[in-house]
């Protein structure tokens, strides 16, 4: 599965962002997915993740702001982002496991198979 993410940009706070991931080589049904990401430092740090049917996890910062969605039929994943802040810069990164479940998500950046390579967001106060 390759994967390719995009959709990141600059924006002042309180703006929103539409991330996409696009799959290619496979279809995602059978695939969990999720998005984490990377300000400097060495570990991604965990978004948000969604079954490969149903069922969305989401890390505390981003609860309430952030939405992750998928549409199998045309293989992308999407993270809506809302009411961004400064400390949400970082490079984003979409992820792909497959998976068994249908409903579980994966929150460990050491579940994840499958990386895209990052989009750059930028939040200016």
């Amino acid at each position: 599965v390759q994967l390719q993410a995009f959709g990141g940009g600059l924006v002042q706070a309180g703006g929103s962002l539409r991330l996409s991931c696009a799959a290619s080589g496979r279809t995602l049904s059978g695939y969990a997915m999720g998005w984490f990401r990377q300000t400097p430092g060495p570990e991604r740090e965990f978004v948000a993740a969604i079954g490969w049917i149903f069922g969305t996890d989401y890390a505390e910062s981003v609860k309430g702001r952030f939405t992750i969605s998928r549409d199998n039929a045309k293989n992308t994943l999407y993270l809506q982002m809302n009411n961004l802040k400064p400390e949400d810069t970082a490079v984003y990164y979409c992820a792909a496991v497959p998976t068994a479940s249908a409903s579980r998500g994966y929150l460990r950046e050491s579940e994840y198979r499958y990386w895209g390579q990052g989009t750059q967001v930028t939040v200016s106060s």
